[in-house]
């Protein structure tokens, strides 16, 4: 309802908009605030009623524009204080909008931890990691956690016992390496990531900033245990012999290293999320090099070998999809729509008419999960480097 209203704003609307959400305002107020929606208004490089339909849009789209707001007034050094205001500014207008009727959500602003993980990201080297920047990725990241640890009932299946050092790599929200931290509190957990997980962190956890694509800055044969999982949608499928050699070097002799991946399409898609997958595989993941096969899941454990592991072992789980699979199911099917909705968003600048179509089919597709008993094959390996 909201935002079908919000989408049909028109400049009178919007001009009405404005006036009733700067009316009765004490003068100075009044003037901050339509400096910081001029100022939005520039980011953009639209007009402000332009600006404020998008901002009005969506929620997703809103607080995505909310964050890369924030990068841009970090990157002009403003104070602390304009760039809180400013912010604050857009979540009051959302409101206001609310209270007229216009939309029937309210802004979600990123946190200061949320802004920061997004600027180291944006000041790396372009890497092929196909899920935008988003302030709601590590709700996505931690469901994936949370499902895959409940169906396994395990953080990991290396027969690993009391280690010393823990590398992951990939850490994502650093989650998995929290709780390592907790079931061996003597051992130094190492979160390796592009860019920093969530805040306060267990007293054995330290996060390592950089890109898997260039190499890991440690020295050989330095950690017990080396843990990397969900990386599909990052490494293309040329460079994962160079990154299994990387986690083979970094392991002690008699240490353990342990992946697990996934195809980037799930098993038992209806015929609308077989068309979602056909769209983003020939327009997301292809250009980038990345696995559409399935070839990665499949050799996962093959690779382990190929890198001079001995002891290797394999397990392949099946996580549903859909409310049919029970809290675990309901985690997936969540995380399912907000990776859909953060490729579909990404489609947006090269083709809008194709990022539409996305929409549609996601939702279609959420509708087909609990028909088509939809699943994510899981697959874990893992091996140990020759004493």
């Amino acid at each position: 309802m909201g935002d079908d209203r919000a989408a049909g704003l028109a400049g009178p609307a919007t001009e009405d908009l404005l006036r009733r959400f700067l009316d009765g305002r004490p003068e100075a107020t009044a003037r901050a605030y339509a400096t910081d929606l001029s100022d939005l208004a520039r980011f953009l490089d639209t007009p402000l009623p332009q600006a404020l339909a998008t901002l009005l849009g969506d929620p997703t789209t809103a607080a995505r524009l909310a964050l890369d707001y924030a990068l841009h007034l970090r990157s002009r050094s403003l104070a602390p204080a304009t760039v809180t205001r400013r912010l604050a500014t857009l979540r009051a207008l959302v409101g206001q909008a609310r209270e007229l009727g216009v939309v029937d959500w309210s802004l979600r602003l990123p946190s200061p931890e949320e802004v920061e993980a997004a600027r180291e990201r944006s000041s790396e080297p372009e890497t092929p990691y196909v899920f935008p920047r988003h302030p709601e990725e590590v709700d996505r990241l931690d469901l994936q956690h949370f499902a895959l640890r409940e169906t396994l009932g395990a953080n990991f299946l290396a027969p690993v016992e009391s280690p010393v050092r823990v590398l992951d790599v990939g850490t994502g929200t650093g989650q998995w390496g929290f709780e390592v931290c907790h079931r061996f509190p003597g051992a130094l957990v190492v979160g390796f990531d592009l860019v920093r997980g969530k805040p306060n962190p267990p007293p054995g956890y330290r996060h390592v900033r950089g890109n898997l694509l260039q190499g890991l800055p440690f020295r050989d044969d330095v950690f017990d245990f080396v843990h990397q999982r969900f990386l599909t949608a990052g490494i293309p499928v040329s460079a994962w012999p160079g990154v299994v050699a990387e986690l083979v070097r970094v392991t002690r002799p008699g240490g353990w290293v342990e992946l697990a991946e996934s195809p980037l399409k799930g098993h038992r898609l209806g015929p609308a999320g077989e068309r979602l997958a056909d769209i983003i595989f020939r327009q997301v993941l292809t250009p980038i090099g990345l696995d559409t096969t399935g070839v990665v899941f499949h050799s996962l454990d093959d690779r382990l070998r190929q890198a001079g592991l001995e002891q290797v072992g394999r397990r392949e789980v099946s996580l549903p999809l859909g409310e049919w699979g029970g809290q675990v199911g309901s985690f997936m099917a969540t995380d399912f729509r907000a990776a859909g909705t953060r490729i579909a968003e990404s489609l947006q600048t090269r083709s809008p008419h194709l990022a539409e179509e996305a929409k549609e089919l996601l939702r279609l597709a959420m509708d087909e999960l609990d028909r088509h008993r939809t699943v994510a094959l899981i697959a874990i390996a893992y091996g140990r480097k020759p004493a």
